[in-house]
């Protein structure tokens, strides 16, 4: 059985947030939640927030024991791109785009 959680629409990179979730991917709860403490990034404090959100759903659902679950499938999607205008000299202008990105996180038995 599984328990799922997804974040959308996070204002973060994909890239930086995938950085961080290949760290976590296969790893036991705890031991995910204990690195994900530590990590400067701020994507880090994203996706412990909704590794929490996870094992909630799956003592919900009554998975099963929550020492035993583990970080079966995390991936990170990119959401939509917010696009501003930066004036630049002699009347030029160059695009910023502020990039999003859906976070999802599978847990499941070992």
């Amino acid at each position: 059985m599984e328990a799922t959680a997804k974040a959308k629409f996070i204002k973060v990179t994909p890239r930086k947030a995938r950085l961080v979730v290949d760290v976590i991917r296969g790893k036991k709860v705890g031991e995910a939640m204990n690195m994900l403490k530590f990590m400067p990034q701020h994507a880090s404090r994203v996706v412990e927030k909704l590794l929490k959100s996870a094992v909630a759903n799956a003592e919900q659902k009554n998975v099963s024991d929550v020492d035993r679950l583990r970080v079966k499938t995390a991936f990170v999607d990119q959401g939509p791109v917010l696009k501003r205008v930066m004036p630049r000299a002699m009347g030029r202008a160059n695009i910023i785009r502020k990039r999003s990105s859906h976070i999802t996180l599978v847990l499941g038995d070992e």
